[in-house]
């Protein structure tokens, strides 16, 4: 299977990880999104990676559609299965992945809006969504079991995202997470070449 991806991508590292966890090898293409290049548009109409080309030519995109595929296709190696566990596993990916997305918007108004025509109102709503997602993700981070499945993938994913765009952005406020993060990838140092990088 053929993942198009960005290195930088918090979706893409979670995709990579969980495909490691479930026993899949893929091959890796980075892809520029701003580009629109052929390969990209022509597997996923919405022109966004990660996408999943599968070997029988079918593509998947979205982050949480491929890892489902994943965990059907590995026999639910990366999702817990009972009722309890499933649905912290989904809430926790929810709030890493909503996390990422609030604080993503603040980098696009800065990167591609003209500064007279940014609105700091907006900036700060969704600084405020990050937080909280932040503050959840520290309490639920401490109930996650310690085998890894597609919640510690998401939260280590969208953390070393955030880490490298907005560097010290939740050390301080969230130490207990802080910990987590560097505790994840220490006990865990196959998922370290994964994490996001510039």
């Amino acid at each position: 299977m053929k993942l198009l991806y960005s290195k930088a991508s918090p979706y893409s590292s979670k995709v990579r990880m969980a495909a490691h966890l479930c026993g899949f090898e893929l091959d890796c293409v980075v892809t520029d999104t701003a580009a629109e290049g052929a390969d990209l548009v022509e597997n996923n109409p919405v022109g966004k990676i990660p996408t999943l080309v599968l070997d029988s030519g079918e593509a998947l995109f979205d982050s949480r559609v491929i890892c489902e595929y994943l965990d059907r296709a590995s026999g639910n190696l990366l999702i817990p299965q009972t009722l309890e566990a499933w649905t912290r596993t989904k809430r926790v990916e929810a709030l890493a992945d909503g996390m990422t997305e609030a604080a993503i918007a603040t980098l696009y108004e800065v990167r591609y809006r003209p500064e007279e025509k940014r609105h700091q109102p907006w900036v700060d709503k969704q600084w405020r969504r990050a937080h909280r997602a932040l503050d959840a993700l520290e309490r639920e981070v401490a109930q996650l079991p310690a085998e890894p499945n597609l919640a510690h993938f998401a939260v280590a994913s969208d953390l070393g995202w955030l880490q490298l765009r907005y560097p010290g952005s939740f050390e301080t406020r969230n130490p207990a997470l802080a910990v987590w993060f560097e505790r994840f990838f220490a006990d865990n140092p196959v998922y370290e070449p994964m994490r996001p990088q510039g």
